[in-house]
């Protein structure tokens, strides 16, 4: 008999592989109705705009990094290192992973295409967003819907796992390793940095911030008493109201009070234009002309082992769950979370 076959959906946001693919990633990122909430015949018009004078300032900023995006070479090793820890679980089983980026290829219409063709008997969707958002995980998860319309296989969704013990001790120990390795240079504040949404996402139900708020002190309880700690948030745009505090106005407050600066990737878990450009360069040079003594960047989680963990048990536990929409994950968000997946007549 053969054995039985998992497919695993990895999602994440994707980023141009080159130049030429700026503009068309950004017309991709911003026609997206879960970014902007708009009809579409006015929705593409602007998303048109957008890119256009965006383009520019978005190419110089990938040219740091080679000229295009290292997310999907970073994703293909987490697929890879995935892959291992899955055959080790599911040793029964021929276990694949998929990658399916939102904005730019593989795009989720080529990830479907290939699990389609793969013809598993299970497909666990599991995003590389520790925290759930409308604006991430619930829009990739209604794209893959469209895509995969009456493929092979029965559904499991991993909907978040921001307090992930293993994914708390890979973020508490890139910590340390990155403290140590400076020199723990003192005093010091350590910023846990997440992208930011506007504000009104967040009053319409979204538990993004609730999520990274709660990894933020779950991590700062692993690593102990005695830290100075707060959560931020970076890559504002455009004139609505986002969540704060920013991590630039944070960045520039413990840099005039002369304390050493630990700035972590913590909705991060891949290197990308956040944490390559966004912090490596550009928080890095308002620390300094600040008067910071000591600007440390931690590394995001990549193919940490303890990161690598948490995913396979998330998939271990999607794949056990008796509801096979959405798993019967351990985060429960508030009450007026409205938009958990999780919670009972969330809007899916």
């Amino acid at each position: 008999m053969s054995k039985p076959k998992i497919a695993v959906v990895l999602f994440n946001l994707g980023g141009p592989d080159g130049p030429d693919a700026v503009r068309p990633f950004l017309f991709n990122l911003f026609r997206d109705k879960a970014i902007i909430g708009l009809p579409a015949p006015l929705r593409y018009p602007i998303a048109a705009l957008i890119a256009g004078t965006r383009a520019k300032p978005a190419k110089a900023n990938y040219a740091l990094m080679g000229g295009g995006s290292p997310l999907l070479p970073e994703t293909e090793k987490q697929a890879k290192a995935l892959e291992a820890d899955l055959a080790a679980r599911f040793p029964d089983a021929e276990t694949r992973c998929f990658i399916a980026m939102r904005y730019w290829k593989p795009l989720t219409e080529q990830a479907a295409k290939a699990v389609k063709a793969f013809a598993p008997d299970e497909v666990v969707l599991l995003p590389l967003y520790p925290q759930y958002s409308t604006t991430t995980t619930g829009s990739s998860l209604k794209a893959w819907k469209r895509a995969y319309r009456n493929g092979p296989g029965r559904v499991s969704t991993v909907c978040c796992y921001p307090v992930d013990e293993d994914l708390v001790q890979a973020h508490a120990d890139l910590i340390k390793a990155a403290y140590d390795k400076a020199g723990r240079p003192g005093p010091a504040r350590l910023l846990f940095s997440a992208h930011g949404l506007p504000e009104k996402v967040i009053l319409a139900g979204d538990p993004y911030q609730q999520q990274i708020e709660a990894t933020a002190a779950a991590v700062a309880a692993k690593l102990g008493e005695g830290w100075d700690w707060r959560v931020t948030y970076q890559s504002r745009v455009g004139p609505m109201k986002w969540i704060g505090p920013s991590t630039d106005d944070e960045i520039r407050a413990a840099s005039q009070q002369g304390l050493a600066l630990l700035v972590t990737p913590i909705a991060f878990v891949s290197e990308h234009i956040e944490t390559l450009v966004e912090l490596d360069h550009e928080y890095r040079e308002m620390a300094l002309s600040a008067g910071c003594p000591a600007y440390i960047r931690v590394p995001a989680l990549g193919v940490t082992p303890g990161f690598i963990r948490s995913l396979g048990r998330s998939i271990q536990g999607a794949l056990e769950a008796s509801d096979r929409l959405v798993t019967a994950c351990a985060w429960r968000c508030g009450g007026d979370r409205t938009q958990c997946p999780n919670k009972q007549g969330a809007q899916a």
